[in-house]
């Protein structure tokens, strides 16, 4: 499939090298490919076509024509109010996962060999399309929410992706806990955790983002969605990711690589200490960065 033109290659240089959204969206094509992203599409105040990111509607639309365009997925959807995720974004963590994965020959592994875990992959399943598409990775997303699972099994489904199963996970405060069957083996996990402690606090952080970006919103604007369980937890990342480490020790002999995103650089040390605690092998953090938005992967083994 042609990928969409670029008129500008250092728009986002700050993403990884192989990802395909480093430059300027190309609007034609994407119209081309989904024409009812036209309507939201116009001229920002640089003379560029773009999209008002703050209309969920208009997020949506751009998302299903990236996918379509540059991934091949034919039919995606989900449910009203559920996360619609940045693509960018999300192509990033999977082809730094990729490097993590590199073998000794400096090639990225490829192939249906090559077992992902994503810990809740939600209603939209990108990091399952994204991985399948550009690497031919086989996965298997955990997903808590049965709406969410419906959505991601309809998309699978829908463009007949036979690489991609979900499983639901039964227990609102196990992670790996009944996902992984006994004798399985993963080549790595994946997840991106409910970052917030509340609604609150995550209200809080969106208007903090439309603040960054000079536009005015109180809080409730989620351009990107997300339900509760998708945004926050009790306890935060800061409890997810450390229950997430604290089991990861039962299945030290299923996974080679444990990953998850983490939001603040300042909860590093916690992760570090503790995944000293249960004696990980090998701990590698990972920068990444995205326009004003910078976040990193934790990753670590026992191998």
């Amino acid at each position: 499939m042609k990928r969409a033109g670029i008129s500008r290659v250092d728009e986002k240089v700050q993403l990884h090298t192989r990802n395909k959204h480093r430059g300027l969206y190309d609007f034609p094509a994407l119209i081309k490919s989904v024409p009812e992203l036209e309507k939201y599409v116009a001229l920002n105040s640089f003379g560029d076509q773009s999209i008002d990111f703050k209309e969920p509607a208009a997020v949506k639309a751009l998302n299903k024509a990236l996918l379509h365009y540059f991934y091949d997925v034919q039919l995606w959807d989900i449910p009203e109010g559920y996360l619609c995720p940045p693509i960018p974004g999300r192509a990033d963590y999977i082809h730094h996962l990729a490097d993590l994965l590199m073998d000794e020959q400096g090639k990225n592994p490829t192939g249906k060999a090559v077992k992902i875990l994503d810990i809740g992959t939600g209603a939209n399943c990108i990091y399952p399309l994204i991985g399948h598409k550009e690497y031919r990775w086989s996965f298997v997303g955990s997903e808590t929410d049965h709406i969410a699972i419906r959505s991601a099994k309809n998309i699978i489904e829908a463009n007949a992706l036979n690489g991609i199963s979900i499983r639901k996970q039964s227990s609102a405060f196990d992670i790996f806990q009944g996902v992984i069957h006994h004798g399985e083996t993963f080549t790595a996990t994946m997840c991106n955790p409910p970052f917030h402690s509340s609604l609150q606090e995550s209200m809080a952080g969106t208007e903090r983002k439309w603040k960054n970006l000079g536009k005015q919103g109180d809080g409730s604007d989620l351009n990107f969605g997300g339900k509760n369980s998708e945004l926050w937890c009790e306890g935060g990342e800061l409890r997810f990711v450390s229950k997430m480490i604290q089991e990861s020790v039962a299945f030290a002999g299923n996974v080679t690589w444990f990953t998850s995103l983490i939001s603040k650089k300042e909860r590093l040390p916690v992760y570090y200490k503790e995944l000293e605690k249960v004696k990980a092998t090998y701990i590698r953090t990972i920068p990444m960065s995205q326009g004003q938005k910078h976040s990193r992967i934790l990753a670590w083994t026992f191998c």
